[in-house]
């Protein structure tokens, strides 16, 4: 037997949560204008706080990650500017002249 259950998009949850975290209207009241279950709003309302802080770690997490990316390419330029430097050198060392 194929699976029944309706499934929702993320942004429908979203959007019924949000509406249900303003409180100006019941669960019972949301849920009947989105044809759901109101334990299954409940549901989503209670997932939706306990991963809040998920969102801001995960922000976080991007922020850091983008400013470890932003230091290693700083520092791989500093190591091709030192590698630069050496060649030169060796080049004028061997007789050879460095490229302009």
């Amino acid at each position: 037997m194929p699976n029944t259950r309706k499934q929702y998009s993320a942004a429908f949850k979203a959007q019924v949560v949000l509406e249900a975290l303003k409180e100006t209207k019941t669960v019972a009241q949301l849920a009947s204008e989105h044809q759901i279950h109101p334990n299954l709003l409940t549901k989503w309302k209670q997932e939706a706080i306990a991963d809040l802080a998920l969102v801001f770690e995960r922000k976080n997490s991007q922020a850091k990650a983008q400013e470890a990316q932003k230091q290693k390419v700083e520092q791989l330029y500093q190591e091709i500017g030192r590698l630069t430097t050496q060649v030169n050198w060796l080049k004028k060392k061997s007789g050879l002249e460095p490229d302009a």
